[in-house]
Formats: structure tokens, C-alpha cells, sequence
């Protein structure tokens, strides 16, 4: 199997197979257990930003949470074009 890689913005690219799930980050934030989580990711060194940009999206993979200023629905479009 080949590996495919998705584009979340700057110099950033994961492998497809690693990432989990892609969320709005305004929407998602507002949840207790999602900033406890994103919290508890920062603390452990998992956080990695893309962009000094605004943020709009986390994408949680199998090693490290992304936060991207590109949005959710284009980072889900980018994956759903890289699987067809």
C-alpha cells in the first residue's frame, strides 16, 4: 500500500493512515472535555502548530495534534480527494 499525505497548511503534511479525526476548533473549544484535552496535549509536547495564523481546525493523529489555519471542511475535502 502507498502512502498518501494530507496537507493541513504551512510545511505540514501527515500520512492519511495517522490521523484520527479533523475538528473545527471554534466549535469543538467551547466543550470542557475538548479544551481539557487539548490542555493536556500541550502539556505532554503533543501540540504542534502549523501556522502563526489565526487557528481554525485540530487535527488529532496517532502521535501528535495539529492546529491548523486551514479549516476543517477543506482539510476533510483534501482526505476524501486523496482516498478516491
Amino acid at each position: 500500500m502507498k502512502n498518501v499525505y494530507l496537507f493541513l497548511g504551512g510545511d505540514v503534511s501527515v500520512r492519511s493512515c495517522d490521523v484520527i479525526g479533523i475538528f473545527d476548533i471554534e466549535e469543538c473549544s467551547v466543550s470542557r472535555i475538548t479544551a481539557d484535552y487539548l490542555n493536556k496535549c500541550q502539556k505532554s509536547g503533543l501540540v504542534r502548530n502549523v501556522s502563526e495564523d489565526m487557528p481554525k481546525s485540530f487535527i488529532v493523529c496517532s502521535d501528535s495534534v495539529y492546529i491548523s489555519n486551514v479549516s476543517n471542511d477543506t482539510i476533510n475535502k483534501r482526505a476524501k480527494n486523496d482516498i478516491m
